[in-house]
């Protein structure tokens, strides 16, 4: 019985065997290692390997209540709770103080400069970036139409080229038009030399003379308008008064639209008007006439692009009347091949 009594007492002073085995806490503490004393690493570590650790913690005895965490808290911790409504993100406001300027702004010369570098190499320098600076003179030429035409009878031809040469805001325009038949005489032929100057950002006014060659020599005064409309109208318009008192005029309007980079289509549309019926050149009051076409043209090179297209004639109230009794057809259809250049 006593030996009975001696093993229960045994089996129960080791509560890791009990409670949570391979966990239990030595009942006594290691004891501390002598100063100087080499550690045993390696045979520590076989030891580890051989036989069980008995540094075993018994999580029984421990209180885990005070680990638990407060889920209100842990909402505030996690930002989840947090608010962003009191928190000022927007653009952050200076206060920017509003002053008029000192008084001596502005009471120093004009060209202080000139102090420093003096008057003359401050002047050679103001010239030569007003020249870089849009002050530069430019010739410009461009044959806009130079075609051959297709047509019921003769067949014909028609050149209308125009350049300038001048800057930005002034400039020397010359413009010259003309058409006829193979093997006749020319129908008609002009040429035009004008002042242009810069009168908003995309048109000019142009004043000056105009003579014509044929039919008959005939000199007129120039006052038009010249330039780019909004949605990229070209647009050309101006009258003309002869020195015989003949009040004409003519609008020109032409648009490129371009199919690629390089093939454009451009309709183009011209009226003509008199403020009198000029019997000699066969111009007829009022709305004397209209041509309306379509060129199709394609760019080789930015400055030379042959093109094809249609052009269609009409003459205008009297007018008509005036190329019947000459024997010329108040409707004409044209076949037109040619090319434009510019350099």
């Amino acid at each position: 019985m006593k030996y009975l009594i001696a093993l229960i007492l045994a089996s129960t002073a080791t509560p890791a065997l009990a409670q949570h085995q391979g966990h239990s806490m030595p009942t006594t503490p290691p004891e501390p290692q002598a100063e100087g004393q080499p550690d045993d690493i390696d045979g520590a570590e076989a030891d580890d390997q051989d036989q069980p650790s008995t540094m075993l913690m018994d999580h029984s005895k421990m209180d885990h209540s005070g680990m638990e965490e407060d889920p209100s808290t842990a909402a505030q911790d996690t930002g989840e709770a947090m608010d962003h409504a009191a928190m000022g993100h927007g653009p952050m406001e200076m206060d920017i103080p509003s002053v008029p300027p000192p008084a001596a702004a502005g009471s120093g010369p004009p060209r202080a400069a000139d102090a420093i570098w003096g008057a003359d190499a401050m002047r050679e320098s103001r010239e030569q970036l007003r020249d870089e600076q849009g002050g530069q003179n430019f010739f410009w030429f461009q044959g806009d139409r130079v075609e051959y035409r297709a047509r019921d009878g003769a067949d014909g031809y028609l050149f209308d080229v125009q350049g300038y040469y001048g800057g930005d805001l002034d400039k020397f325009w010359f413009k010259s038009e003309g058409e006829g038949s193979f093997g006749e005489e020319i129908e008609s032929a002009e040429i035009q030399a004008l002042y242009s100057r810069a009168i908003a950002p995309f048109f000019d006014l142009q004043a000056g003379v105009r003579q014509d060659l044929a039919p008959i020599d005939r000199t007129y005064a120039v006052v038009g308008i010249q330039g780019l409309a909004p949605y990229l109208f070209e647009v050309d318009a101006a009258a003309f008064l002869s020195d015989r008192g003949d009040l004409t005029a003519r609008v020109e309007v032409e648009l490129d639209q371009r199919i690629t980079q390089r093939l454009i289509v451009q309709p183009r549309v011209e009226a003509s008007f008199s403020a009198q019926d000029v019997p000699e050149l066969g111009i007829g009051a009022g709305l004397d006439s209209v041509e309306a076409g379509l060129r199709l043209r394609y760019e080789l090179a930015r400055e030379f692009a042959p093109y094809i297209g249609i052009d269609q004639e009409w003459k205008i109230g009297q007018s008509v009347d005036f190329a019947r009794a000459a024997g010329e057809d108040p409707s004409v259809t044209n076949y037109v091949v040619g090319i434009r250049f510019w350099f």
